[in-house]
């Protein structure tokens, strides 16, 4: 035999060599795309699991939106500032989670205890002042005297939001 065919045919040739050396290619080959498999299942696993969360928070912010919403007639009333006239013109809707005895959904605002609801707004706007009326603190705060006292004159509502459609503070 040439000395050719003795290195293709001996076990540790140099011809040998290459075929050993692709099969020993692959394993870092298919190593590589393992890994990649596992940190883009990974990768795909977080996002889900992110993706979640996002959900969560989002139906937290949705169902602490109120059941029902109605719609109140405006309200002009004078403030209680002592040196000067002034007025508030504000017209709003109360977001409840309870329909009154009797209501179904579609009539919401007929079966509603408009008199006590009114009542009870009227006492809290007569009292402020339009200075603090003027900043969107005040707002807040006087929202949040609005929803404290309709819970405690008409807690069958159980009032969770006032929002204001009209607000005007005439000095």
């Amino acid at each position: 035999m040439s000395d050719a065919a003795n290195r293709l045919a001996a076990p540790g040739s140099s011809v040998a060599a290459p075929a050993e050396h692709r099969r020993r290619s692959r394993v870092p080959l298919l190593t590589w795309v393992a890994a990649l498999a596992v940190l883009g299942g990974g990768g795909s696993a977080w996002f889900v699991v992110q993706r979640g969360r996002a959900d969560q928070s989002l139906s937290k912010h949705v169902s602490s939106a109120p059941l029902y919403i109605a719609h109140l007639e405006g309200f002009t009333v004078n403030l209680a500032d002592p040196e000067e006239t002034h007025f508030l013109r504000v017209t709003m809707d109360v977001g409840f989670d309870h329909l009154p005895d009797g209501a179904s959904k579609e009539k919401v605002s007929a079966a509603m205890p408009v008199a006590r609801i009114r009542d009870s707004i009227l006492a809290v706007l007569t009292v402020c002042k339009a200075e603090p009326l003027l900043t969107s603190e005040g707002k807040s705060q006087l929202k949040k005297n609005l929803v404290d006292s309709l819970n405690k004159e008409v807690p069958e509502l159980a009032v969770r939001e006032v929002y204001f459609t009209e607000f005007l503070v005439q000095r």
